[in-house]
């Protein structure tokens, strides 16, 4: 039954994930995106694959260094110009998560507006 664990250990890895266990976390989803490439299951190995992504350690931008691993992955998404909904589809979560993420990532660059994304995520690069 690989394909069953394997969407067994990405719900357990997402719960982790978001009860702030990362380290056990990445175990879980990584061995789940490793059995859903070997089956084919490209629709369940990129939903691991995200949420492996979310749990990656925060990247060490000079003004982004304060973002989650996700809330940088939603300000870039939402930087693009993909709404709310988009950015949900994309990677899994509600629009209403996606606009929490966003309400959080507001303050933490400084901006007001979702226009000034881009500009606040590309000074935090240089």
């Amino acid at each position: 039954w690989p394909f069953d664990l394997a969407r067994i250990r990405l719900g357990y890895g997402e719960r982790l994930r978001r009860d702030g266990h990362a380290r056990q976390a990445r175990t879980q989803l990584a061995a789940a995106l490793d059995t859903a490439d070997r089956l084919g299951a490209t629709p369940w190995a990129a939903r691991a694959g995200a949420e492996l992504r979310a749990t990656a350690p925060t990247r060490s931008r000079a003004g982004s260094a304060h973002l989650t691993p996700q809330e940088l992955q939603i300000a870039e998404l939402a930087a693009r110009g993909l709404s709310n909904k988009a950015i949900g589809e994309r990677l899994y979560l509600s629009p209403r998560t996606v606009g929490a993420h966003l309400h959080h990532v507001f303050p933490k660059l400084g901006i007001g507006t979702r226009a000034a994304l881009r500009d606040a995520l590309t000074t935090a690069v240089s």
